[in-house]
């Protein structure tokens, strides 16, 4: 399942720096505008607790965590819908995206060029924003005017899709972005899917801060917060410096006395990660075995034989039943077999909907 998340900024916000930390794909980090061109594509592992836990009672040949991909894309300046700077480019990388991580600066340092001369958090999301809502319009007024001619046919497609366009073009007109805008039924929702717009991907804001905010924020991040808080939107807030200096250490031990001095759980990356996974709407169920403990990434709200074929398509068609072990209950019991003496296997059909973390094996006949 090969879905990515796409990081966006102004230049020099931080976004190489924070996609160094996030991949072994290093990507350029420099002091100047446009330092990125092509778009680095990073394949990133998914922390997850859970699988060393399994590993620990299973004792596999192999733990196979799940992944995606995150696309540290060229950086944005005013006029980028027009085609300033690399802005066609820009805006093409950002449609090749599923979701967004927007990457603000968030902290005070005269020693790093900003491409507008001040630190202005909210003006640099405003000027993201609204190229990608000029775009957006230009996307729908190129088509709007043509289904409409065709939905005075009597064409009911047609007649949906001017809707749903006409909705947006409203929305947009009054400088809100397109996810803010909710349709009813399942017709209006596919037709707003098909338009790919920029601004109907859902999106968390990342707030770059030095490492003395790296806890608790600041008053640029609290900003961004209140903003994020009425589009529906996430924020996280991160010290990309702070996390290359993490990223730096070679052992756990040495990663987690660095962390416990900051006063932090857990890594910025870790979290960011968890995020960019939770913004695709994807979830994991596992299976275990002397061969591997293995994540495998579905999509919410799917049913046991669509997660069947994720691990092959043979597994859908000839679904007879999942056989489901909950994460708490295999860890309580220590092993498949106690599970079910306990009566905590269960048996599923094909309208189980699967649960992040379910253990799960399929029975198929083909």
């Amino acid at each position: 399942m090969s879905l990515k998340c796409g990081i966006v900024g102004l230049p020099n916000v931080g976004k190489s720096t924070l996609f160094n930390c996030l991949s072994s794909a290093k990507a350029q980090a420099a002091n100047f505008p446009f330092c990125t061109i092509e778009p680095n594509v990073g394949v990133i592992t998914v922390p997850d607790e859970r699988l060393t836990k399994l590993a620990e009672i299973v004792h596999p040949g192999r733990i196979v965590p799940a992944t995606c991909e995150i696309v540290d894309i060229a950086g944005l300046v005013k006029g980028a819908s027009k085609g300033e700077g690399l802005g066609n480019k820009f805006l093409g990388n950002i449609r090749e995206t599923d979701a967004i991580i927007h990457v603000l600066r968030c902290f005070d340092d005269e020693n790093i060029t900003h491409v507008d001369g001040t630190i202005d958090p909210v003006r640099d999301k405003e000027i993201i924003d609204t190229e990608l809502q000029l775009k957006d319009l230009e996307t729908i007024e190129g088509r709007l005017a043509k289904q409409q001619k065709v939905a005075a046919s009597g064409n009911k497609d047609a007649k949906v899709e001017v809707a749903v366009m006409e909705a947006y073009k409203e929305a947009l007109e009054k400088g809100l972005n397109a996810r803010t805008v909710s349709f009813d039924t399942k017709e209006e929702e596919k037709a707003a899917h098909d338009l790919f717009l920029l601004t109907a991907k859902p999106v968390l804001y990342v707030c770059n801060v030095d490492e003395t905010a790296a806890k608790d924020g600041n008053e640029y991040t609290k900003q961004i917060e209140e903003i994020a808080a009425k589009e529906g939107a996430e924020v996280l807030v991160i010290a990309a410096k702070t996390e290359e200096d993490i990223a730096s250490f070679e052992t756990y031990e040495e990663k987690k006395m660095f962390l416990d001095e900051l006063g932090l759980e857990e890594s910025g990356v870790n979290r960011l990660i968890k995020k960019a996974y939770s913004l695709l709407n994807l979830e994991t169920f596992i299976t275990a075995g002397e061969m591997e403990v293995k994540a495998w990434t579905y999509h919410k709200g799917w049913k046991a034989p669509q997660c069947a074929g994720v691990i092959h398509t043979d597994f859908e068609k000839g679904f007879i039943r999942a056989e489901v072990i909950k994460y708490e209950d295999y860890i309580k019991y220590g092993s498949e077999s106690a599970v079910r003496e306990a009566g905590k296997l269960g048996i599923e059909g094909k309208e189980y909907v699967v649960q992040d973390g379910d253990i799960m094996h399929f029975r198929f006949n083909v």
